[in-house]
């Protein structure tokens, strides 16, 4: 994102130079053709005067590739990028690549590796850096190539190839990857040192080296040896051509990693789902043995991964500008995180005053230029997602005359763009196989620079309009169009021959890059990593409106897995990732090498702490799932600010109410009247915004639904469940505590109060399947595995329990009542189990209890089918005394006495309650 200074600078970046001094001419175009999609169009040649991808001087340039990866969409915007597009005249090789943990350049000479382990704080404490220093080089004696070219990729690997005519490299690297992999002919394998190696280990074909205080291991082929001068190391290959390189966590590691370091990975792929509110992805690397059996190998998971993986990680470890990377010793690795709801807008609530904010969307609709000057696809999109913020909230109040004249200003403006010929169009360049439009801005012609943060907007735009005209989205009316920028900026495809799959989207390293060329000495960057999760939010809306179920889900996948990395990265959520001598809690700029508190144009805190929120959506909830690192975030840039914020109020105002709503809404209140709004911005939304959740709560990400366009919000102890439905037919939409309600048809239903109650329904609660207590009688019918007592008496002494609870419960207690419960067990046909339970009382919700009850536990029958437990097998113990719920929990403890085996407990509304004696 770019916007025009507000505050005189007072400290840019030294690496923000690269981005000026670009020159706008090239090669003339060709005689231009127009390729029709549906009713609308692109250009197959850029207009007249315009430039395409080119060098920092001007010279058009065309991707870095080997005759093997001719003719396949080049994935710009990654980590590796600069293999394939020479940003500099003067470096046909590469600019530092960071893979993590190892980083790279590629040189004459072959590739450059480096484990960067100690932070560097520059810009006058404003950045952190773990910048790529060469600790050893890998190549071929003699090997002098002109360029490097990328010869393959997948997923996260990239294999560079290195030729002289008489000399050939081809090295395969990769984000968590530990190893180098090399294949040569025309030479022996050669590895030079920046220092004097120290030898810790020497097993002829195998060698252990410290340099610079970091261990590696070099691999050559069976029967071959090392030779050591020097700096220089080098063994001959004879009739094989591989050997590799791997960085150790520590020279103890050796033999570990000896065994898969002639088990080359030849691919990367990540495949995802999303069932039940969950998002499951697979990360799966692929290799072939060059010698011997062994077909696996060892990664290093980012912190963002291993926080949502249970599989098995190994001790090893390595240090990263991403925080500590875990090994996991296996080819492949899954994680599962609870899915990142949206909204296309959060609902109308009570205290909405519709006159108030009849006569903000009145201003906004008839101004008389809505897209405010805007010319080039970025501030094109920016007014293009501002009014469709507007669309659903004209509908809330029943201004439908609104609402259309709305939706007719965006369907104008994006039909212009979807058609060829006219003072904006769409063209695609053949040769780098992206679609950009034209007027550009801020290098995303030139440097292919941002096309997602770009082209989220008009998704998003989009997708309110389909919301409302869903002939308008088919593929044969304007809908085709999007599905074509959709292909340039996030991809699904592997298999398309147009685009590369997921452009800027980097799958491991969890977020989106967003320099084309990656021509960096910090490596690649993003700064409006918000941006980014918008053009996720539009595929989420799009493919939801439009019945694309595969598109949404990769929207669920990519704004689910983004949101923990920016809550990691951009944000240090667990305080865990920044090195403690940068200083600041957030990060305006991601870089390779680490992060800056920074944006590209000015230093204005205000900027640098908003950057990563706008715009403001019903996709931006997410976020509130670290609220004390928003609470943080504010605070600092007060300090840094002098005071509270003063241009970009509104923004910070609608990030401030994710975490404390009333705070926000007390702001707004005391500044509404005074403040300019941001340029993607509107006042209607900003109320609309501020009043719903403080009306609402702040979003609950703890709780999830198994439909996308939903989320849960809580104030004090009530929760409010929102769902919408954009399909023609209504549809029931579950939620993870149990709650359940039908949506009707292309309708936003709320649900108010229900879930974890504020006064319990006659005492009724339903046990539901992962652990909670619900008033809901919709609570969803599920089995729960009570864990066997293994042969031992655990009689009175819960062993292993199953445990549900609810909390923020008020009651007044009953006079005479007693807790009464039936719960459905099934033992099977094991003989000799016995169930029991215990229901505890923490009455003021401080963590005592202040009363228990234990029961006998209940002797099941060796017979398949649901028996009933209940409170009529009698009171074995109690302590304390009951009283009146204040705000207070209630627990449930389920486990076996006696026997060995399992048994089921039966939950849902209609299969296991637990009734407590208060009103």
């Amino acid at each position: 994102m770019r916007s025009p200074r507000t505050r005189t600078t007072a400290v840019l970046m030294a690496l923000v130079l690269a981005m000026f001094g670009l020159t706008t001419t090239g090669a003339p175009p060709a005689a231009a053709a127009t390729i029709p999609v549906g009713e609308g169009s692109y250009s197959d040649t850029r207009p007249p005067g315009t430039a395409g991808p080119a060098t920092n001087t001007g010279t058009p340039v065309t991707p870095k590739l080997t005759p093997a990866a001719k003719g396949r969409p080049v994935p710009t915007n990654d980590w590796w990028s600069s293999l394939a597009f020479q940003r500099y005249h003067d470096n046909p090789w590469s600019t530092p690549m960071y893979g993590h943990p190892l980083t790279y350049q590629a040189t004459a000479a072959g590739l450059d590796i480096g484990y960067p382990t100690n932070p560097e704080i520059t810009g006058g404490g404003r950045q952190y850096e773990y910048p790529h220093k060469r600790d050893l080089t890998l190549g071929l004696s003699g090997l002098a190539s002109p360029d490097t070219k990328a010869d393959a990729w997948s997923d996260w690997t990239v294999t560079p190839y290195w030729s002289d005519g008489t000399r050939a490299l081809r090295t395969t690297i990769g984000h968590g990857s530990p190893f180098v992999y090399a294949q040569g002919t025309g030479g022996d394998a050669r590895v030079t040192t920046a220092t004097a190696p120290v030898i810790f280990a020497d097993q002829g074909n195998v060698l252990g080296i410290t340099v610079s205080g970091h261990h590696y291991a070099l691999f050559a082929p069976t029967g071959t040896d090392w030779t050591v001068s020097g700096s220089t190391l080098t063994a001959r290959l004879g009739s094989k051509d591989y050997f590799s390189l791997a960085v150790l966590p520590s020279p103890s590691a050796l033999a570990t990693y000896r065994k898969y370091a002639y088990s080359f990975v030849t691919g990367s792929k990540v495949s995802w789902s999303t069932a039940g509110g969950t998002v499951k992805a697979t990360y799966t690397l692929t290799t072939q043995p060059q010698e011997g059996t062994q077909t696996g190998t060892l990664q290093a998971l980012y912190r963002h991964q291993w926080l949502n993986t249970t599989d098995a990680l190994t001790a090893y470890t390595y240090i990263s500008p991403r925080g500590l990377m875990k090994v996991r010793e296996s080819t492949t690795f899954t994680t599962r995180q609870r899915a990142a709801g949206v909204l296309p807008a959060l609902p109308k609530t009570r205290n909405i005053d519709a006159a108030r904010l009849r006569g903000y969307l009145t201003e906004a609709a008839n101004a008389a230029d809505p897209f405010s000057g805007a010319t080039d696809t970025y501030w094109t999109g920016k007014a293009l997602g501002r009014l469709a913020q507007l669309v659903p909230l004209a509908e809330q109040i029943g201004e439908t005359a609104i609402r259309d004249k709305l939706v007719g200003l965006i369907k104008g403006r994006l039909q212009d763009w979807f058609t060829a010929g006219g003072s904006h169009e769409l063209s695609y360049d053949r040769e780098w196989k992206t679609l950009t439009g034209y007027p550009a801005s801020y290098g995303s012609d030139t440097e292919l620079n941002d096309h997602h943060f770009h082209y989220s907007y008009y998704v998003f735009a989009a997708a309110i309009v389909a919301q409302y005209d869903p002939a308008w989205a088919a593929n044969s009316a304007w809908g085709g169009m999007v599905r074509t920028l959709v292909r340039d900026a996030a991809n699904p495809s592997r298999t398309d021959t147009a685009f590369p799959f997921l452009r800027g989207f980097d799958v491991y390293a969890g977020h989106s890059w967003a320099s084309g060329h990656q021509g960096f000495a910090a490596g690649n960057n993003q700064e409006s990593s918000s941006e980014s999760t918008n053009l996720s939010t539009g595929l989420i809306l799009w493919g939801s409106v439009t019945g694309d179920v595969a598109l949404r889900d990769l929207g669920v996948y990519l704004l689910t897995t983004e949101s923990e990395a920016i809550a990691q990265y951009w944000f240090d959520a667990d305080e865990q990732v920044f090195p403690s001598s940068f200083g600041h809690d957030t990060a305006g700029i991601v870089w390779g090498s680490g992060a800056a508190y920074a944006t590209w144009w000015t230093a204005n805190p205000e900027e640098i702490h908003g950057i990563n929120v706008l715009p403001v959506t019903g996709g931006s909830l997410h976020l509130a799932r670290e609220k004390e690192a928003i609470r943080r975030n504010l605070a600092e840039m007060e300090r840094e600010n002098g005071g509270p914020a003063v241009e970009w109020r509104d923004l910070l105002w609608e990030f401030q109410a994710l975490a404390d709503p009333a705070a926000a809404h007390a702001r707004w209140t005391a500044g509404h009247t005074t403040y300019t709004p941001e340029a993607g911005e509107s006042r209607a939304h900003t109320y609309h915004w501020i009043a719903a959740l403080a009306a609402l709560g702040a979003p609950d990400a703890t709780v999830t639904a198994d439909v996308p366009t939903s989320a849960v919000f809580t104030r004090g102890t009530v929760r409010t469940y929102v769902a919408h439905n954009h399909s023609p037919t209504p549809r029931s939409v579950t939620f993870s505590d149990g709650v359940r309600f039908t949506v009707p048809a292309r309708t936003t239903r709320v649900q108010g109060g229900v879930g974890d109650p504020a006064a319990p329904t006659n005492g009724v609660l339903h046990l539901l399947s992962g652990g909670k207590l619900t008033t809901s009688t919709g609570a969803a019918a599920g089995r729960d595995t009570i864990p066997s007592a293994a042969g031992a008496n655990h009689d009175g002494s819960p062993h292993q329990p199953l445990i549900y609870e609810v909390k923020g419960v008020n009651g007044k207690l009953k006079a005479g009542a007693a807790t009464a419960f039936r719960f459905q067990v099934d033992a099977g046909a094991t003989p000799g189990l016995g169930q029991q339970a215990r229901v505890s009382y923490d009455l003021t919700g401080d963590g005592t209890f202040e009363r228990t009850e234990m029961y006998h536990y209940f002797a099941t029958d060796p017979v398949a089918g649901w028996e009933e437990y209940s409170q009529a097998r009698g009171l074995k113990a109690s302590t304390g005394e009951l009283g009146d719920l204040k705000s207070g929990t209630v627990r449930l403890e389920v486990w076996h006495a006696i026997g060995n085996g399992t048994a089921e407990l039966h939950t849902g509304a209609e299969h296991s309650t637990l009734v407590i004696p208060y009103e």
